[in-house]
């Protein structure tokens, strides 16, 4: 699983990274490219001690019935600084190293933050999905970057981001008269693909049961940082 972007991804400075970011951008599919999908996974990377410790927590649940099959926990150092846009530089390297402990390879990631929608159009979802291999979608909970049209209060109600006339993701009502998500593409993946994969994994809550489970997991895991 390992890729040669992973080393420059942990050792870049800020310069190097909006670089490497450009030329990641090249090499995200935005169109279908995976098979039949039995497993999800949700990605979910919080820190620790002030910001010194990365975590990052993996849920993979079977699909369609969303039951929770495999989860691990990771925690490890990063030197990256804290460079908003830069993010992935920060997250994607705990990322791996949980994914390595995986049994199940997942066959698609849901995770925690933007993709697409991004300033140089390859957040968080876009470097894992491309470092990792793996298709990937970006679910932020919050608004970072472009403009939509007002969207109706029923679950499944959705209007395209644009950015500069852009097409750059999704605003999606996973639940009626519940506050919206933001879906990009992450890799591998077309947006529709995403919004409609988005709401099977969001059956009941305004997040998907992948981000549900991976948020949990990481909330109840506790570890000296000496054990690290």
């Amino acid at each position: 699983m390992h890729h040669p972007l992973l080393t420059l991804t942990q050792s870049a400075t800020p310069e190097a990274a909006i670089a490497l970011q450009q030329e990641l951008r090249a090499q995200v599919v935005m169109e279908d490219d995976f098979g039949e999908v039995k497993t999800v996974a949700g990605v979910d990377v919080g820190f620790e001690e002030d910001d010194r410790i990365a975590c990052a927590a993996i849920a993979v649940l079977r699909f369609p019935d969303l039951t929770l099959q495999e989860s691990v926990m990771i925690r490890c150092l990063t030197t990256f600084p804290y460079v908003p846009g830069l993010l992935a530089f920060r997250e994607v390297p705990v990322v791996m190293e949980a994914l390595a402990e995986l049994k199940t390879r997942p066959d698609l990631l849901l995770c925690d933050g933007n993709g697409y929608i991004h300033p140089r159009r390859c957040g968080f979802a876009c470097h894992l999905g491309i470092v990792s291999g793996l298709p990937s979608i970006g679910v932020a909970k919050t608004p970072y970057l472009g403009e939509h049209e007002p969207l109706a209060e029923q679950r499944g109600a959705w209007q395209p981001i644009r950015d500069h006339g852009e097409v750059i993701g999704a605003i999606v009502r996973t639940q009626s008269n519940i506050k919206p998500v933001y879906v990009s593409v992450g890799h591998r993946i077309s947006l529709n693909s995403a919004i409609d994969f988005v709401l099977k994994c969001a059956p009941k809550y305004r997040l998907p049961e992948t981000t549900r489970q991976a948020d949990q997991l990481s909330k109840g895991h506790t570890k000296p940082v000496s054990a690290i």
